[in-house]
């Protein structure tokens, strides 16, 4: 377990790796037209943007400076990039694809599973009904056999009073 110590240790480390990664986000003066006109954000670079979208996103929300998507870019390989690091940082793509498959498979050993407790509950169930049905007509026949001794015990007695 953590001490509080070091969970405010370990929340300014994030924060400081947030600024770090901050530096290289979009909207960044490395890629701005006017003071670097040759210099244009490229497929790397839009992998690594599309990492840090989230962040990107949750910062572009209190101030201007930050983007979400760098504008100054060389096209299709940015985007590219920019595609294939969203899918990473969101969770998209084949990672979303193997989860499903096993997220599936659990799905189809639970409900085997949930079959195999309701066959037995079910039996379970059945015995106990059978069972109770036996003991109705074991108290069925009991009473029936009291009734009959007692009037046998009556008939008996008006005998042997004569």
């Amino acid at each position: 377990m953590l001490t509080k110590k070091q969970y405010f240790a370990l929340f300014f480390i994030l924060v400081f790796v947030a600024f770090s990664l901050l530096s290289c986000a979009p909207g960044n003066e490395r890629w701005d037209e006017v003071l670097n006109p040759d210099n244009k954000a490229g497929f790397w670079a839009g992998v690594w943007h599309g990492i840090i979208v989230i962040i990107t996103f949750i910062v572009s929300l209190f101030t201007k400076e930050v983007g979400i998507y760098e504008i100054s870019n060389t096209g299709w390989p940015y985007n590219l990039g920019f595609i294939l690091g969203l899918s990473c940082s969101v969770g998209g793509g084949i990672k979303f694809g193997i989860k499903s498959q096993k997220h599936r498979k659990r799905k189809y050993e639970w409900d085997d599973i949930g079959e195999r407790v309701e066959e037995k509950v079910r039996k379970g169930i059945k015995a106990w009904l059978d069972e109770s049905k036996k003991e109705e007509k074991d108290k069925e026949w009991e009473e029936i056999a009291e009734k009959i001794e007692e009037k046998i015990k009556k008939a008996l007695r008006e005998w042997v009073d004569k």
